[in-house]
């Protein structure tokens, strides 16, 4: 793996991919992003690895996106090369042919919530939380494609409601929404990860890949093609609210959207997209 943040094992038939920033809960970098790639391509090489599970360290799945990838960003066309890379990762997750479990434990927000809603099922404790608090964090935007895969888990309305509000669903209401497949205690949670993934592991290989395929065919039949959102999200990245909230994050406070006559609140914990 090429990053120092992540570990990759592999026992026996099954591949195991950590996200281990716990300093900064988990957010991703991109050689954390290519990390996770890496372990798609390693699962679909040969017959080895029959299932893939993705976890966190310290107390969180993955905080998203680290902020600092964003701090060079001149435009919206940077948004828009930032949002096709990210989607290059979530969609290849999405498509390995091995069944794939996300453990959540803590927050899986932001792109770590793209991970965790990319994977086939989402074993929870009951500290997971899940959302896409950008519209009250950073002020940019999700692309069509993870906006659909929402849409798919839990429907328009309460997709609306979740991105204009920007909160999080704790686990209850996430095994409730259909977002968590089975909530379990924290201290069982590798264990119960690991009895899941090495009973899908002694399925057919080829119905399993079959099965994802056709889902993934079907939701294609509703989303718009690649690039159709792109004048939406070049528009939201090239705004002045996401360029507040880039600077609010690096300056420690909270964000002061659409107006900028007032100071920033100060902000108490750095939150990650």
């Amino acid at each position: 793996m090429p990053s120092s943040n992540v570990s990759w094992d592999i026992t026996g038939s099954l591949g195991i991919l950590t996200f281990n920033r716990p300093a900064a809960r988990n957010a991703l970098t991109w050689d954390m992003y290519e990390a996770l790639t890496g372990a798609c391509e390693d699962a679909d090489a040969g017959a080895r690895i029959r299932a893939l599970i993705i976890r966190g360290t310290g107390g969180a799945f993955a905080a998203g996106t680290d902020i600092s990838q964003f701090a060079d960003f001149a435009d919206g066309a940077d948004g828009v090369i930032y949002e096709r890379r990210l989607d290059a990762v979530v969609d290849r997750l999405e498509r390995v042919t091995v069944p794939t479990i996300a453990e959540v434990d803590g927050a899986a927000v932001g792109g770590g919530c793209l991970i965790a809603l990319a994977c086939d099922l989402r074993l929870c404790s009951p500290r997971a939380r899940f959302g896409v608090p950008i519209a009250r964090t950073l002020g940019n935007c999700l692309s069509m494609a993870n906006t659909a895969r929402l849409v798919d888990l839990v429907g328009p309305a309460r997709a609306r409601e979740l991105l204009l509000t920007g909160r999080l669903v704790e686990a209850d209401e996430a095994l409730a929404l259909g977002i968590a497949t089975r909530l379990v205690a924290q201290e069982a949670l590798a264990v119960e990860g690991m009895a899941i993934a090495l009973e899908l592991a002694t399925h057919a290989t080829s119905t399993m890949a079959a099965s994802k395929e056709m889902l993934l065919r079907l939701r294609a039949f509703r989303t718009p093609p690649a690039g159709s959102a792109d004048d939406i999200i070049a528009r939201c990245y090239g705004s002045d609210d996401f360029k507040e909230g880039v600077a609010a994050f690096r300056e420690g406070r909270l964000p002061v959207f659409g107006n900028r006559n007032h100071e920033g609140r100060k902000q108490t914990k750095g939150t990650k997209t």
